[in-house]
């Protein structure tokens, strides 16, 4: 059964309490969404603290990211919530967030993509059965332009569909799921795996 609308915001409110509590949207970093329909997402509005939202800090776009409910601004990353949702049809949710653990993790990593092998919590990701595998995650360097970063995170997309998230340099993570607590789960997961590769990478420096 299809969410409502006001059911959909209530999950972002809450998804929001929840990542600024972890210290993992601090301030007015990050944005969430929520598929509303195959051709609408319900998305935080700009500038909004993340662990204050309210049930008037969503607003409704269509998949090319123009706001559909006038005098709302969406977030300047809203292209790259729209585009996951064209980009695979079961996908319900999508979390954007800001942690230190990612964003010192995607500057300290000079190659293009970060490689996860071994870790049990490896299975907490969509589609992954067994700690014996690696994730792939690609980090991508920031950009001002949406639109352009969104063109070159779509060829990745499509050549790996089993892709469950991925890193823009110096920024914060993107990860996603059929449902929010599906994406909330997977942003526990990277978040954990984020620590444990700075702990071993400080570690071996010793």
């Amino acid at each position: 059964m299809s969410l409502t609308r006001a059911q959909l915001a209530q999950q972002i409110i809450e998804a929001g309490r929840f990542l600024y509590g972890r210290g993992w949207s601090p301030a007015t970093s990050s944005n969430y969404s929520a598929r509303l329909s195959p051709g609408e997402a319900l998305l935080t509005v700009s500038g909004k603290h993340k662990g204050q939202l309210g049930e008037d800090d969503v607003l409704v776009t269509d998949m090319a990211g123009n706001s559909l409910e006038p005098g709302k601004k969406p977030s300047a990353e809203t292209l790259l919530h729209t585009q996951l949702y064209t980009w695979k049809a079961e996908i319900g949710a999508v979390l954007h967030t800001h942690s230190a653990s990612a964003t010192v993790l995607s500057r300290l990593t000079l190659s293009d993509s970060l490689v996860f092998a071994d870790y049990e919590l490896q299975k907490a990701f969509a589609g992954i059965t067994t700690h014996e595998c690696q994730v792939c995650v690609p980090i991508f360097d920031n950009d001002q332009d949406i639109a352009r970063l969104a063109r070159r995170v779509q060829p990745w997309l499509d050549e790996h569909p089993d892709c469950v998230g991925y890193l823009i340099r110096g920024h914060g993570l993107y990860t996603w799921g059929a449902s929010m607590s599906d994406a909330l789960r997977q942003v526990e997961a990277f978040e954990f795996l984020f620590d444990c590769e700075l702990k071993m990478r400080a570690l071996q420096r010793v």
